[in-house]
């Protein structure tokens, strides 16, 4: 017997000296990338609360951090997208305006993603042209896409679907995650339309907003006083750059209020509605058309009207993105992927609320320079709160491959935010970034223009048709009202700027931006 048990445990001992030990699976972390459309930081309530409380977007920036300044490089949207998707300015990844397709065949981040064993997808507003390339699979609203009852483009397939676009987007987002192969690690791009033009509010957020009120900006009666390119925009409440048709729903049934953009309103964004929503749409907007019939406004009266109405549009909209943020972070919860998971929420860009009386984006100024960034951290990373240093849109590709473990090209303009999310950072970050606007001439006439912004100044130059100079200090004056460039007080200042211009300009290879700095080159085309 004694023998048996001693033999019984040589063997036992054997086969376990043969196994080798048990490789632990290390698993690379997943990204959720959301981002909106034209969603001014102004109106998310982890930035600013006097507008609207967005409790879902506050659940990503309590759980982790917020960038407090955090800039574009081209403010506009098509441009936007392909500055994240290459981590280059808009000279070096081709597609500088909203015109032309971009070349899918450059290297992007979901790209090299994939080559590291990475599902990809994108869902969502694409508005880069062409066919999304970097991706596993794709679905993707054509051009800027429709708020009610949406076509998307999947796969090569156009299919129409019922409903409204930022519930339809996270619905998709989810079906393709539950689908997935989850031994493999994602990177989901979820792209949404809204807020953009023409805020077109869920039936179901169409009272929420109706009685609210909301203060003028200090800055709503601007003059432009000292910057020709303001004063010289297509972008104004306080005009018909504004359309009561187009942009603010007022599509009377008696066909009475004539406007310049009203027809593309009535045949195209209100006739997507069905029957059910159509009558919860006229059941809203009716009385609100009436009134505004027999107020008869104008001046002041009109611009002030226009701009509650504004307001009131583009919060409901708000609201079904932030409740789409909830639904997609419920999902993430419950299905176990917010430990191994970088969650970004951020816009393609800022936008105005009535500020310098305006709507849009594309200038330099603050409200469309800077964008909304929050992230939930993967475990690991455990930096709360708060950061204050200046990240850019160009950071978004080297910091998901640093993320997962691969290598940044050198090529790539932006950096890592990795260290940041370690805080390692602290005396080592850059202290300006750099900026550029092309698209011009087109409906809003912003003109041309590339200038440097640092913790506290900004220099601009505005050229093609005009050739100007701004600068701002932005401590003193955080509204950017007052142009400092002719003042003699700030010639050193401004010395001083343009040297860092040009530097930024040389290490980002803007060879055509420095010819027309030095004077070598003016711009006729």
């Amino acid at each position: 017997m004694k023998n048996r048990l001693i033999q019984a445990l040589l063997v036992l001992m054997a086969v376990t000296s043969c196994q080798s030990p048990k490789k632990e699976v290390v698993k690379k972390p997943n990204i959720l990338f959301i981002m909106t459309d034209d969603h001014a930081y102004q109106t998310l309530s982890a930035y600013d609360d006097r507008f609207i409380n967005t409790p879902n977007l506050d659940r990503l920036a309590d759980d982790g951090i917020t960038f407090t300044n955090s800039f574009v490089a081209n403010s506009i949207c098509g441009p936007s997208r392909a500055v994240m998707l290459t981590g280059k300015h808009s000279h070096a990844n081709g597609f500088a305006t909203n015109s032309g397709v971009f070349n899918g065949q450059q290297q992007t981040f979901p790209k090299l993603l994939q080559k590291d064993g990475y599902q990809t997808a994108i869902i969502g507003k694409w508005h880069l042209g062409g066919t999304p390339t970097g991706f596993d699979y794709w679905n993707i609203l054509p051009g800027q896409g429709s708020y009610y009852n949406p076509d998307f483009i999947d796969m090569g397939e156009k299919v129409q679907h019922q409903g409204y676009v930022t519930d339809l987007i996270t619905d998709f987002s989810m079906d393709w995650m539950d689908k997935r192969d989850k031994d493999k690690p994602f990177c989901l791009l979820v792209h949404h339309k809204a807020v953009h033009r023409v805020w077109m509010p869920d039936t179901a957020h169409l009272d929420e907003f109706k009685d609210k009120s909301y203060p003028l900006p200090e800055t709503f009666y601007d003059d432009y006083k000292g910057r020709q390119a303001a004063a010289e925009q297509h972008l104004s409440i306080r005009s018909d750059d504004m359309d009561v048709v187009y942009d603010l729903k007022m599509a009377d049934k008696e066909d009475e209020i004539k406007t310049r953009y009203g027809g593309w309103y009535r045949t195209g964004a209100l006739a997507r509605l069905d029957e059910q929503q159509r009558a919860r749409w006229d059941e809203h907007y009716d009385p609100i058309i009436e009134d505004f019939k027999k107020a008869e406004l104008e001046g002041n009266d009109l611009y002030e009207w226009k701009y509650q109405r504004y307001m009131r549009d583009y919060l409901a909209c708000v609201r079904s993105l932030d409740n789409n943020v909830g639904r997609l972070i419920d999902y993430m919860e419950k299905e176990g992927l917010m430990d191994n998971t970088l969650i970004v929420y951020t816009s393609d860009q800022g936008f105005y609320m009535g500020e310098h009386g305006w709507f849009d984006k594309r200038f330099i100024y603050e409200e469309s320079l800077r964008t909304p960034l929050l992230m939930h951290l993967p475990k690991g990373y455990e930096r709360n709160g708060k950061v204050a240093e200046m990240v850019q849109n160009i950071d978004y590709a080297p910091t998901f491959l640093e993320l997962t473990g691969n290598d940044v090209p050198a090529d790539m303009h932006g950096r890592s935010l990795v260290p940041l999310f370690k805080n390692e950072s602290k005396g080592k970050w850059r202290d300006a970034i750099y900026y550029h606007y092309y698209e011009f001439p087109n409906e809003h006439m912003v003109k041309r223009h590339f200038g440097i912004r640092t913790k506290r100044y900004k220099l601009v130059h505005f050229y093609y048709d005009i050739s100007k100079w701004e600068l701002y200090d932005l401590q003193e004056d955080p509204n950017e009202m007052n142009n400092l460039y002719d003042n003699p007080e700030y010639a050193d200042k401004i010395d001083e700027l343009k040297g860092g211009l040009k530097t930024l300009m040389e290490q980002y290879k803007d060879e055509r931006a420095l010819k027309i700095l030095s004077g070598e080159l003016v711009v006729t085309e």
